[in-house]
């Protein structure tokens, strides 16, 4: 059985070939990748590491933590799933807050405008 672990504090530069040979050196490394942000493609910084066999993931975690890797000491972890308590991210609706009620306190201003307009009124007067 392939035992999945969590590779953290890596460089920026780091790519999946490059984590691959790092952990081929403790076993058989099935997969190897650099997690990347959607957006820019950049790597944020973690990866995962797939290794064929439980006793080679424990040889892993024993000789690569705290390791150098292209400037970077690493951090290699048991992966852990992801809770279920987590829930989904937020999709940027409307924000609740407490028992899903709005915000406190007043929307709009008093006479129905914006500060800039308020001002302006002032002025005019």
């Amino acid at each position: 059985m392939a035992l999945k672990l969590f590779v953290g504090n890596l460089s920026f530069e780091t790519s999946d070939e490059d984590l691959k040979e790092a952990f081929s050196k403790a076993g058989t490394c099935v997969t190897a990748s650099v997690i990347k942000d959607r957006l820019t493609g950049r790597s944020r910084g973690f990866g995962f590491v797939e290794m064929s066999s439980d006793d080679e993931a424990k040889r892993a975690i024993a000789e690569l933590n705290g390791r150098d890797l292209r400037g970077r000491a690493i951090s290699v972890n048991e992966a852990r799933e992801r809770s279920e308590s987590r829930g989904p991210r937020p999709s940027g609706g409307p924000r609740m807050f407490g028992d899903n009620a709005p915000p406190a306190g007043p929307r709009f201003r008093k006479d129905g405008g914006s500060r800039r307009g308020l001002r302006a009124r002032k002025r005019s007067l």
